[in-house]
């Protein structure tokens, strides 16, 4: 059976999620269901661990990152044949490479 974990930045991922639909967006059951079609999802891939598109097929980068889109969050994983390991759930109009990357950018002579 595939496992699933989550880094310790997709869980507060998460729990920034929560908090501001709960207390910037006052809406705490929107919080929740946002949180379990989030989760649904990311179940989902211990089924089909491939099921996300590689993220090098959207981002000029070199990595074995995959991403599934979770309604307005988009969570970053790795597969290594046992585990999937969720990375990061960002919101989709964040600069994910920046947030997942850094600066990358390298100067050309």
């Amino acid at each position: 059976m595939i496992r699933l974990q989550l880094s310790p930045l997709a869980q507060k991922d998460l729990q920034e999620i929560r908090l501001y639909i709960t207390d910037e967006l006052q809406n705490p059951p929107a919080a929740i269901n946002v949180l379990k079609r989030i989760t649904k999802k990311l179940r989902s891939i211990t089924d089909f661990p491939n099921m996300g598109a590689a993220l090098s097929s959207i981002a000029d980068i070199e990595t074995d990152y995959r991403f599934l889109v979770c309604g307005n969050y988009t969570a970053f994983y790795r597969y290594d044949g046992e585990t999937v390991y969720i990375i990061r759930i960002l919101y989709n109009r964040r600069n994910f490479v920046k947030i997942l990357f850094g600066d990358i950018t390298c100067d050309e002579e």
